[in-house]
Parts: structure tokens; C-alpha cells; sequence
């Protein structure tokens, strides 16, 4: 089992408290103060400090938990494999972004499991920064991200080239038109992602290279969840600033329209990152070949 000590101290960095840590690992109170007191010995710093009447880590208390969730998860992937092995069968945990999430990757992660006996996997989606720091605690095996990777730890295949579109209404005159222009959306309500979302970050800096600001758009509403910003437009509530990749849905149902930006070319590149340890690479051709067909078929349906 997982050493006692890091155990409780991930359970105290949880709770925030001593008394509800020993609550839920079962111990006494002193238990818990002995089992963090033992470990600042062995480590020779101090972990918590208490701020306000709140318990607040040290600078060290910081790199200690990063360390000790990367050892509870490289120890419970070790339980993991061998479970895995013993009933041959190969578990996966893939995030995803929001972006992701509305595209067809659910769909090709799907195709895989379907086709290969003995996989199982398990999709979690976050934002690109969380799924780097899941990553790199090993609490993910893959994550499909967009834009650059910037970690020398990390090794990544290209997944898909991706750009970003106007999204709008069928009954919102710019559907009309082959493109639009910034000009075309500064008339129109506008549903943004999130400020620091991918696709909001990458529209920004293109309004930012050609001297404008997001505050000359009429931005209405900001909304996290890409599935409610494409309902809101179907219903002409807005148009939106989106990728390619989230919309194929839609396209093929042809419930909105999606149109290129005059003299913005937004585009970036999709990728499948690993931890250069991951034992299990094979999978990623797979994953890229059903991928790529099933891109295909979706722009063939909806004509794009």
C-alpha cells in the first residue's frame, strides 16, 4: 500500500483540516499531526503553516504534494497494470479540452475501444493547463490538446490541423455569405468561451497583431461550455468564435453555418501528447487512422 504518511498528507492537503483528514482515513487526530510530523522529519522542512486560522502550505509543503500526488498516481497505475495484466486487459485514461469535447474525438475514442478486446477507456475533460499538470503527475495516460507543447517531457503526434470559424445562425443574414469580415461581427451580438479559453486566447491575439481589442465587439455573454454556446446561436441568440472541429456536428445536421474571417487565417495545430514513458504507443496510429476517416466522413456529410 501507499505509504501512511504521503496518504495522510494528501488527505490533510485535501481537507484543509486535521480533524476531517482523520475522518476520512479512519484515525485519531494525533494520528494524523504524527504521521505529517514524521514526514516533515524525514524531509527536514515544514509543510503547513496555519494563516488566519486556515492551514496553508509552505513553499516546500508545495513541491512535497506535487511530488506525492505524481508517487499515488504512478502507485496506483502499478496496481493498475497488474490488475491489467492479470485479466489482459488495457485501461486508458484520455483527457480532452471543452474544444475536444464537442468535436468527434468521444466518437473515435469510441470507435477504438469498440474494436480492440481487452481496451477500456476513460475520458476526462479540463482545461489545457489542468490536463498538462494530469499529465504530468501521471494521472492521464494521452490528452488531446491544441497549440504548442512546450515540454521537453512530453512527446506528441499530430492529430489534425484545425482552424477557428464565425459561427452563426441559418437564419442570421451573414449565412448568406461565403466569408465575413470583422467589420460583420462587430454589428452582431456576440458568445464568447471563457476569457483564457484556446479559442478565445488565439482570436485575441489576432485582434491583438492587427491593433483592436475584444472590447470593440459586442461581447453579450461569455459561456464555459461550448454544447450551449452552439444551441444559443442555432436559436439566433449570437454568433461565435469557434473551431472547425467543434462544429462538425452541427454542419452535417445542418443546424448552423460556419464561415471563414476575411484576413484572419487562425490556425492550429491538434495533438496527441504522452509522457515519453507511456507503454502502450501503438495505440496512437490507431487512434490518429479512425481519426482521420472519421473527420472525413463527417466534412463529406456537411458538405464543407
Amino acid at each position: 500500500m501507499l505509504d501512511i504518511k504521503l496518504e495522510t498528507l494528501l488527505t490533510v492537503y485535501e481537507k484543509k483540516n486535521f480533524t476531517r483528514a482523520a475522518e476520512e482515513l479512519s484515525l485519531t487526530q494525533p494520528a494524523v499531526s504524527h504521521h505529517i510530523a514524521l514526514l516533515e522529519q524525514d524531509l527536514g522542512i515544514k509543510i503547513f503553516h496555519r494563516s488566519k486560522g486556515e492551514l496553508k502550505l509552505t513553499a516546500e509543503g508545495e513541491i512535497a504534494i506535487k511530488y506525492a500526488k505524481r508517487i499515488k498516481a504512478l502507485y496506483e497505475k502499478m496496481q493498475q497494470a497488474i490488475s491489467d495484466e492479470e485479466k489482459h486487459m488495457t485501461k486508458i485514461r484520455v483527457g480532452i479540452t471543452h474544444t475536444a469535447e464537442s468535436s468527434v474525438i468521444a466518437e473515435v475514442l469510441a470507435k477504438y475501444g469498440n474494436a480492440n478486446t481487452g481496451i477500456s477507456i476513460t475520458i476526462i475533460t479540463d482545461t489545457i493547463n489542468n490536463l498538462y499538470d494530469m499529465l504530468s503527475n501521471y494521472e492521464l495516460d494521452l490528452a488531446i490538446v491544441e497549440g504548442n507543447i512546450n515540454d521537453p517531457r512530453i512527446s506528441a503526434q499530430l492529430l489534425d490541423t484545425d482552424y477557428i470559424v464565425c459561427v452563426v445562425s441559418n437564419n442570421n443574414p451573414l449565412a448568406k455569405k461565403n466569408t465575413v469580415t470583422l467589420a460583420d461581427i462587430k454589428k452582431e451580438k456576440m458568445i464568447l468561451r471563457l476569457p483564457n479559453s484556446g479559442t478565445r486566447n488565439l482570436f485575441m491575439s489576432h485582434l491583438e497583431s492587427l491593433g483592436m481589442s475584444i472590447d470593440d465587439f459586442n461581447v453579450v455573454l461569455e459561456v464555459d461550455n461550448i454544447a450551449t454556446i452552439k444551441d444559443l446561436i442555432r436559436k439566433d441568440m449570437g454568433i461565435s468564435i469557434l473551431a472547425h472541429s467543434a462544429c462538425l456536428d452541427e454542419l452535417k445536421k445542418g443546424k448552423i453555418t460556419a464561415l471563414p474571417i476575411e484576413n484572419l487565417s487562425m490556425v492550429r495545430e491538434t495533438k496527441i501528447v504522452y509522457n515519453r514513458d507511456f507503454a502502450h504507443t501503438d495505440v496512437l496510429g490507431e487512434i490518429i487512422k479512425i481519426y482521420g476517416s472519421t473527420v472525413m466522413n463527417s466534412a463529406a456529410a456537411s458538405g464543407q
